[in-house]
């Protein structure tokens, strides 16, 4: 190849490839703003139903541990029930009279 034709052709190449690649940079970051604002949007609808979804779930948690709590306290009354009546104790709910 002609050394005169090299020479004016790396130049059109350097020259060429810089603003290719600030083109090449530009849409990209244009793509990733279109990106970030498109995943806004379903961020926002979907943390909205996430959210009433955690509530849920939330609530039925409460429901079950106030279940357990009542259980608990039954259990723990009915243990009770021989330990006290061992002892001479009046039972829950139980009324002595003036005669025992």
């Amino acid at each position: 190849m002609n050394p005169g034709v090299i020479g004016v052709f790396i130049p059109l190449v350097a020259i060429g490839g810089f603003f290719l690649w600030m083109i090449a940079l530009a849409a990209s970051k244009a793509y990733q703003a279109r990106l970030k604002a498109e995943a806004g949007r379903v961020g926002a609808a979907e943390s909205s139903g996430s959210q009433a979804e955690v509530l849920a779930a939330l609530e039925e948690v409460r429901r079950e541990v106030a279940e357990l709590a009542e259980r608990v306290n039954f259990t723990e009354r009915l243990l009770a029930k021989p330990r006290d009546a061992a002892a001479g104790k009046p039972l829950p709910g139980e009324r002595r009279t003036g005669s025992t």
